[in-house]
């Protein structure tokens, strides 16, 4: 049976191998994926003694994304972006490959899932790190009319809008001088799991905004609870982001994309349970 894995550190957490069991029974693929933990000083031996030994496929989560995308002899146009990797296999060369289907899955979640469209549209990102870094792309492949990177530490938004001005209209602006208001506000931070929220001024929102949270939790997470406090239209965290994501990587690995409609219910009817 073609073996797969998801390596991170944490893992635990790691809701990967109920996600592709179930995309396995849907598409009648015969694969063993199991959650493993790695120790920091050994993720590259793992990788390639995993590969060494038949695997298939990997998955790459919390801290290693950065690690496996250096690694990888041949990269992705995402995962060259991002500079970091959420996907790893090898291609009929034997070459270890890296992509990164983060921002893939937040798109198709958007606007296949919840039935919103980016195109034409004005969109604030909060947060500047690996996570936002990795969605920036195939955001702006949809053609939006601006996108605007906040953060807390102006000058990182600074670096991240400047490596990306070639992919579409990107800026950064400091917290306190946004204007807006915006069609789409999309949460890249984990500040809202711990309960913070990033200060942001009055206006931003109006009854047809929309709002995401690319975290997720059994409750509306607190950034979401501020956006419709705020009068927002709509707002959704990223359960549908990770499944979807995952999908992309499944077809990557097998060449069916799985359907994500009965996986993404279970997932939150377990969330809520």
């Amino acid at each position: 049976m073609d073996q797969y894995r998801v390596f991170g550190n944490p893992i635990h957490q790691s809701k990967s191998p109920n996600i592709h069991k179930a995309f396995a029974q849907a598409t009648d693929q015969h694969i063993n994926y199991q959650a493993q933990l790695v120790k920091d000083g050994e993720f590259e031996e793992t990788v390639k003694d995993f590969f060494a030994k038949g695997g298939k496929g990997l998955n790459i989560t919390v801290p290693f994304k950065q690690r496996a995308f250096a690694m990888a002899q041949v990269l992705s146009a995402a995962a060259k972006k991002a500079e970091a990797a959420n996907t790893l296999y090898l291609n009929a060369q034997g070459q270890l490959v890296a992509e990164n289907t983060d921002g893939m899955g937040l798109v198709r979640d958007i606007c296949h899932n919840l039935k919103g469209q980016l195109a034409a549209k004005r969109i604030l990102i909060l947060g500047a790190g690996g996570a936002v870094r990795g969605v920036l792309q195939p955001v702006l492949a949809q053609f939006p009319t601006q996108v605007v990177i906040a953060n807390r530490t102006y000058s990182k938004a600074c670096d991240l809008a400047a490596l990306f001005t070639d992919t579409g209209p990107i800026q950064a602006t400091p917290m306190a001088q946004l204007k807006g208001p915006f069609d789409w506000i999309i949460n890249g931070t984990s500040a809202s799991l711990a309960g913070d929220i990033p200060p942001l001024p009055q206006g931003l929102i109006t009854n047809t905004s929309r709002c995401y949270d690319m975290m997720y939790s059994a409750q509306t997470t607190v950034f979401n609870e501020w956006a419709l406090n705020q009068g927002a239209q709509q707002a959704d965290d990223g359960l549908g982001m990770l499944v979807e994501q995952a999908a992309q990587s499944f077809n990557l690995w097998r060449g069916v994309l799985p359907p994500t409609d009965e996986v993404l219910l279970t997932l939150r009817r377990e969330l809520k349970s």
